[in-house]
């Protein structure tokens, strides 16, 4: 294992969050299978990581509840409830937008049912690639919002200044002239339960 993955590892824990390495995505989605018990109520948010691992279809498929707010036909009444109720899930998936050396986890979030469920799910599962691991959390902030935001904004046409272009204006970036994306912010840098919190960093790039 790379030695600054092995130290990432160690800051995590030294936050009480524990901190596990996968080489591929295939041995992650397993792990996450394992861990998750087939009797509980799984949350997610919007995440390109946790669709190429194909793990919410395996959840559904092996008989899991999984609030899935994604699926097609439903209505955005039903779309707000799965994400209220996902937030409150025995178990929830997410993918941090950067993750830094030193441990810190940083999460974006448009509506707030992402960091309901990040900051209060009994049980929550991270899944990083390696491609999201910065310095520090400076460039942690930096990946975030000028990186990671404008790619889902071109993702889900978001009308937003840095749509056209890829540069944030987070200054100008309001309503009525533009729909933001990057409203909350949550930065995890510790955790009061040791058993709450399981990062898996996944040892390929995986998400933007």
């Amino acid at each position: 294992m790379d030695p600054k993955i092995e130290n990432l590892l160690k800051n995590l824990k030294k936050r009480n969050i524990a901190g596990f390495y996968c080489n591929r995505k295939e041995e992650a989605t397993g792990n996450i299978l394992k861990i998750i018990p087939l009797t509980a109520s799984v949350g997610i948010c919007g995440s390109q990581t946790l669709d190429q691992l194909n793990v919410v279809k395996l959840l559904e498929v092996r008989g899991s509840k999984v609030f899935n707010q994604y699926k097609p036909g439903i209505s955005r009444q039903e779309n707000l409830e799965l994400r209220m109720n996902g937030a409150q899930a025995d178990y929830y998936l997410a993918s941090a937008n950067a993750i830094s050396r030193n441990g810190e986890l940083v999460f974006f979030s448009a509506y707030g049912n992402r960091t309901s469920g990040i900051s209060c799910a009994k049980n929550l599962i991270v899944v990083c690639g390696i491609n999201k691991i910065t310095p520090n959390i400076e460039e942690a902030m930096k990946r975030a919002r000028g990186y990671v935001t404008p790619l889902n904004c071109k993702r889900l046409n978001w009308n937003t200044p840095c749509f056209k272009d890829g540069i944030c204006r987070e200054n100008i970036c309001f309503s009525p002239d533009y729909k933001r994306m990057c409203c909350q912010l949550l930065i995890i840098e510790s955790e009061v339960d040791p058993q709450r919190i399981k990062v898996i960093l996944v040892g390929e790039p995986l998400g933007f």
